[in-house]
């Protein structure tokens, strides 16, 4: 008896998971023999794009037979059983659609939750500085949404997708940070690329102070995501966005607890040029997976005064 479901298949080969599902989900070996879940597309389904880039996971659309398919697989082959409890829960989200095209975008849904569960390593939701990161971001994401509309602002937001920039605009990249407004002036740095600007985009840090407590009174998590969701409702192409970024982030509704509020306070913004305190490549031989702390006093040189996210400076 094979002890995967892919022991038995041949590179480029399938095996529907459930002959009675009332969509086309099939166990199959990717043409490099790595393990995956297809979802066949249904005539007249649309592609969701963009998919995001993920660790150990890669999600694509391959044509075969004449139809679009949507092919969940595997880069680790040392993690192939949770690899396959991963696909036999996004195979069971799919099936609990009506429409092969709610069954596509609840697949790429689910596989982002269990992206995020594999990384933090964790079933229990997202850390406190893990909220006090996204309300900081939820916040940029609700100015953006206001000054230039919401389909533009939720294709702006690229951090849940696992971009070096959290927000990726027509002519500047902004790096949103969140600290403890008492909390020592300082902000962690996640990667040497973090602050590496790119060829043609001016590149801004946005620090907000986020602060969290125990209390009846305030805007608990799952108000701030409510509250942008609503921002960005009026348009459709926005909403599936919104949705799949957001379910990227590894929020859950029933992981918030409501006692916990949130509140945003003072925010600065630092235009990261020549000059700024930051570590970017190529760095010394061997280093590699750089994580630091800038000192924000270090920064008031470069610090701002204009809005840069005005409609008139991210045309």
């Amino acid at each position: 008896m094979a002890e995967t479901p892919w022991d038995d298949l041949a590179p480029d080969a399938g095996r529907r998971l459930d002959g009675r599902g009332r969509h086309d989900i099939f166990w199959a070996r990717m043409p490099d023999g790595a393990p995956g879940l297809v979802l066949r597309l249904g005539e007249g389904v649309d592609e969701v794009h963009p998919l995001p880039q993920m660790r150990n996971l890669t999600l694509s659309y391959r044509t075969l037979e004449g139809r679009g398919n949507l092919c969940i697989s595997l880069s680790d082959r040392g993690q192939v059983d949770i690899f396959e409890t991963l696909c036999r829960d996004v195979a069971a989200a799919a099936e609990a659609t009506d429409s092969p095209t709610a069954a596509v975008s609840r697949a790429v849904q689910r596989t982002l939750r269990w992206h995020h569960l594999l990384r933090s390593g964790s079933a229990g939701g997202l850390t406190l500085e893990e909220q006090r990161g996204l309300v900081a971001e939820l916040a940029v994401l609700r100015y953006l949404a206001r000054s230039c509309g919401p389909l533009a602002a939720a294709e702006a937001w690229k951090g849940p997708e696992g971009s070096a920039k959290d927000f990726e605009l027509a002519s500047m990249h902004v790096e949103v940070k969140a600290r403890r407004g008492a909390a020592h002036p300082k902000i962690a740095i996640s990667s040497e690329v973090q602050l590496e600007a790119v060829e043609g985009f001016a590149l801004y840090l946005h620090v907000i102070d986020v602060d969290t407590a125990m209390a009846t009174d305030g805007l608990s998590l799952a108000d701030h995501v409510e509250m942008t969701g609503a921002l960005l409702a009026s348009d459709p192409a926005a909403v599936d966005m919104w949705e799949r970024r957001i379910a990227a982030t590894g929020f859950r509704p029933e992981d918030v607890d409501e006692r916990r509020v949130w509140k945003t306070g003072t925010s600065r913004t630092y235009e990261v040029r020549d000059g700024f305190p930051r570590m970017t490549p190529p760095l010394p031989l061997g280093v590699e997976n750089l994580k630091y702390f800038i000192n924000l006093h270090a920064c008031a040189p470069f610090e701002v005064t204009q809005d840069v996210l005005s409609p008139a400076r991210i045309a």
